[in-house]
């Protein structure tokens, strides 16, 4: 396995995100060697759901506006509905995606964290998916829509739902390894 301790995710989050979608692949990125860091709109600690019933808490490690996003190798979006709802909203959040579409770096959205992306206007021509009810709004913003667990288009990494997370784990630590060997 590649060495992966030089590469810094960054995952943005707030209240409302679903649990497994933040958790699971950030202990797969540190298990990895990845450094991660937190980002949200505020320091104080996050509402995780699992489903419709609350679930564990976090603390951010920075607000948005403390991000510059030169210090990250990729971005990781979780989904939940009210997590990606509210950063969607938000011009900082949707200024991280642009930026890191931008430069080309590697985003991995799950569920409907793509909503971010939609918002961020980078996904029209891109092979995606998401939650199925995000589909249709991706479908609308010109990416092109499929339903499989994992879909890896350039420097975008897109999952459905919790269930699909092994994949997307894999998937998104395989572009971190690849990124890594082409530097």
């Amino acid at each position: 396995m590649a060495d992966l301790s030089r590469t810094h995710v960054l995952i943005l989050a707030t209240n409302g995100f679903e649990q497994a979608e933040l958790f699971e692949p950030r202990r797969a990125l540190l298990d990895a060697g990845v450094q991660v860091t937190l980002a949200s709109i505020s320091t104080d600690p996050i509402q995780g759901m699992k489903h419709d019933q609350k679930g564990d808490m976090i603390t951010p490690d920075l607000t948005l506006d403390d991000v510059d996003t030169e210090d990250y190798t990729a971005l990781l979006l979780p989904g939940g509905v009210a997590n990606p709802d509210t950063l969607r909203i938000n011009d900082r959040a949707v200024e991280i995606v642009e930026e890191f579409a931008d430069d080309g770096k590697l985003i991995a959205a799950i569920c409907h964290a793509p909503w971010l992306l939609i918002e961020a206007d980078v996904v029209d021509g891109r092979r995606m998916t998401g939650w199925p009810s995000v589909r249709t709004d991706l479908a609308n913003a010109g990416a092109i829509v499929v339903d499989e667990e994992v879909v890896r288009d350039g420097q975008f990494v897109t999952s459905r739902k919790p269930g699909d997370i092994p994949a997307f784990n894999r998937a998104v630590i395989a572009a971190l390894a690849e990124e890594l060997a082409e530097t």
